[in-house]
């Protein structure tokens, strides 16, 4: 199975690509390309965890009953 499964021959994504060059013309797909890399750039900075302050979760828990009691 390819990345969408059976849903999308090369002809098909071709076509898309070709549709998506009409309808933003060649000389605004550069532009386009260069704003979602750096939204990909910025979510993938800001979804980072800074050191120290990441993977461990206070336990919130309250404690029970003592059983020794």
């Amino acid at each position: 199975m390819g990345l969408l499964g059976n849903a999308f021959s090369g002809w098909h994504l071709l076509l898309i690509l070709a549709v998506i060059l009409l309808l933003f013309g060649a000389a605004k797909l550069p532009g386009l390309a260069k704003g979602v890399g750096e939204s990909v750039r910025i979510l993938r900075s800001e979804s980072r965890t800074p050191p120290g302050a990441g993977g461990e979760r206070p336990s919130s828990a309250p404690a029970g009953p003592d059983p020794s009691s």
